[in-house]
């Protein structure tokens, strides 16, 4: 039998694993099951991959996305091993298929989603394979204590009793103390063998930018770095506007977020991998399974939710080795903003007992009753008829299925994505012949502005209620529309299913969970709380900090990162600078970059001497982001 390094030499091309590669490889060929904590880009593929290609039988790799899934067969495949994936959209017929392929063809890795683990007919199928080794990928994703909780991981526990002799691998990138205790615990490893990496990163740079005008401060960095590059935004409006406005500057970019077509996906991530983009503008819907080595710069542009997610994030730059650098761009509304779109939206008891009760009503569901019934539900609907907070009120049904009260389909309602391709004077003057359409047209209009500039997602329910008229009118209208070559109009419907999982007793139920609905909040409230943290420290070492958080106390600074440079360097130049700013202010009211320009000074010592002046209260901040004498 051939050994470990003969088939990385074989497959990979390299000479010598990874520390801890070897040892893990080792663990998982002796039958034990393994809890793998390295880095991004630390080569997590291998410890699964390598010992399977040592033995008989199937590996089952468990993953969460379809592009990790891709990604990860199709390297396989270009080295000449047999691997297959049962991803999205695949009829039960291809699934039967390609099982069957699997069952009889030799086939070495097998690569299902944790959904289709839900799906009784798929595991019965699974359990006639030799599977050899089961790697869940992504393992964070079973703990509700980590950043991305995914309900369907619970499911992949239940293999134990599929496979009780078959050893199994969990692998993350990104994992507190707490979280480990829980993939050890949820997925019931038996005496794990447990090996870590150090979360710190020698060749990567932190750098934390206080700014007032983000666009300017990317126009100066790529100004400076030609080389790939991934920007991350938090919503997909900003993906075209980034992407717009670095294209308008002479910059390649492209952009990739969740509302995107498969095709279109696959064309913008092939610009960007093919180099015919260097950079890459995109939401946290890009980047699991995105093997590109020389990514040289990551920059996010607004704050993560969790440090776990911004490690992640972070971490796709220089995978090859050589140096990189994650730059976080910090405004002054960041905080305010942040807190907006994570904590405002988070459910109270007494939020989250309304919600429930008011789906009970809505179904007509009677005390005592309900266990398992099964309906057609769609949410926009829902939250329409009773007044409900659209984003607030789904926070409450992931919880609800979380606990397993109810159990959700994967897609809500439908999704319709709109966009004019004529000019706005020629919709006034389609409005201006056509009286009839007018009304929806034009509050199509008021209420997606950007509909010109991109394809947007609308809301069919609630443009009927501002419009005064009925869902069916205003699809027939779209419709209309589209034939006449006026919009591109999109509209995928899903059969959307709700079960409920208990008999409706509402007051038991929710004084039984609330108390874990405190604990989520608490989890969220804390994750962001550490992010601000992060972002606010000026004088310590970034990639300390990171490795703290994630339980590493003994790092070293690291020397280049945004807190190292400013401590060696704000002490020397601070007092100089400043006297200069006040100066100037003596004058006018100046804008950071207008200062910037005037004082031929770096970024990160002018907003340190700014910080400074603000908080001895010597300067102010006017309303328009301009800095003036106090």
């Amino acid at each position: 039998m051939p050994n470990a390094l003969s088939i990385l030499k074989k497959h990979w091309n390299h000479d010598a694993f990874r520390n801890p590669q070897g040892q893990i490889i080792e663990a998982v060929l002796a039958q034990k099951d393994c809890l793998a904590l390295l880095p991004t880009g630390g080569g997590k593929s291998i410890c699964f991959q390598v010992p399977t290609l040592l033995q008989e039988g199937i590996c089952l790799v468990i993953s969460p996305l379809v592009a990790l899934m891709k990604d990860q067969v199709e390297n396989l495949q270009k080295r000449n091993i047999k691997a297959l994936a049962l991803t999205g959209g695949l009829s039960t017929n291809d699934l039967i298929d390609l099982l069957d392929n699997c069952q009889f063809g030799n086939y070495k890795f097998l690569y299902l989603s944790p959904e289709r683990l839900q799906i009784a007919w798929i595991v019965e199928r699974l359990e006639k394979l030799p599977i050899s080794l089961i790697a869940v990928d992504e393992a964070h994703c079973i703990s509700q204590w980590g950043h991305d909780f995914r309900p369907a991981y619970l499911k992949i526990g239940l293999l134990r009793h599929s496979f009780p002799k078959t050893p199994v691998i969990a692998l993350t990138a990104s994992a507190t103390a707490r979280v480990q205790e829980d993939i050890v615990a949820q997925l019931g490893l038996r005496q794990p063998e447990i090996f870590k990496q150090s979360f710190v990163r020698p060749n990567l740079s932190y750098q934390i930018v206080q700014t007032n005008d983000k666009l300017y401060s990317l126009e100066q960095l790529f100004a400076k770095n030609t080389e790939p590059a991934i920007i991350y935004v938090r919503n997909r409006k900003s993906c075209y506007d980034y992407s717009a406005q670095l294209t308008a500057l002479g910059y390649s970019a492209t952009f990739y977020h969740g509302g995107l077509s498969t095709k279109e996906k696959e064309k913008n991530r092939q610009d960007w991998m093919q180099a015919k983009a260097q950079i890459m503008v995109a939401t946290n819907a890009f980047g699991m399974g995105i093997d590109r080595p020389d990514v040289k710069t990551v920059v996010h542009v607004q704050l993560p939710d969790s440090l776990e997610n911004y490690y992640q994030e972070a971490g796709r730059a220089g995978r090859d080795g050589n140096e990189a650098q994650a730059i976080l761009l910090a405004g002054p509304s960041d905080q305010i903003q942040a807190e907006s779109q994570f904590l405002a939206h988070l459910p109270d008891k007494a939020f989250l007992g309304l919600v429930y009760k008011k789906l009970n009503a809505y179904f007509q569901i009677a005390y005592g009753e309900g266990l398992n019934e099964q309906f057609r539900f769609n949410l926009q609907q829902f939250c329409l008829k009773y007044d409900l907070p659209t984003l607030k009120t789904y926070s409450c049904l992931q919880f609800l299925d979380r606990q397993g009260v109810l159990q959700l389909s994967s897609e809500f309602s439908q999704k319709v994505q709109l966009q004019f391709t004529i000019p706005s004077k020629e919709v006034l003057r389609y409005c201006s012949l056509n009286p009839k359409d007018e009304p929806i047209v034009s509050t199509l209009m008021r209420l997606y502005p950007g509909i010109y500039e991109m394809s947007v997602p609308l809301n069919i329910p609630f443009l009927a209620k501002k419009a005064e008229c009925t869902e069916a009118r205003v699809e027939q209208l779209l419709e209309k529309l589209l034939q006449k070559e006026m919009v591109v109009y999109q509209a995928h419907k899903n059969d959307t299913s709700i079960v409920f999982m208990e008999v409706r007793d509402e007051d038991h139920l929710i004084n039984r969970i609330a108390k874990y609905l405190a604990t989520q909040n608490e989890i969220k409230t804390n994750q962001l709380r550490a992010v601000l943290k992060y972002v606010s420290q000026t004088h310590r070492c970034c990639s300390q900090f990171l490795a703290a958080y994630f339980g590493d106390t003994t790092t070293q600074a690291c020397g280049k990162c945004s807190g190292c440079t400013t401590q060696s360097s704000n002490t020397q130049n601070s007092h100089n600078l400043a006297q200069a700013i006040l100066d100037e202010l003596q004058a006018a009211a100046f804008s950071s970059r207008d200062l910037a320009i005037k004082l031929a000074c770096e970024e990160a010592s002018l907003i340190f001497a700014l910080q400074t002046l603000l908080e001895n209260k010597q300067i102010k901040l006017t309303a328009t982001n301009r800095y003036t004498l106090y």
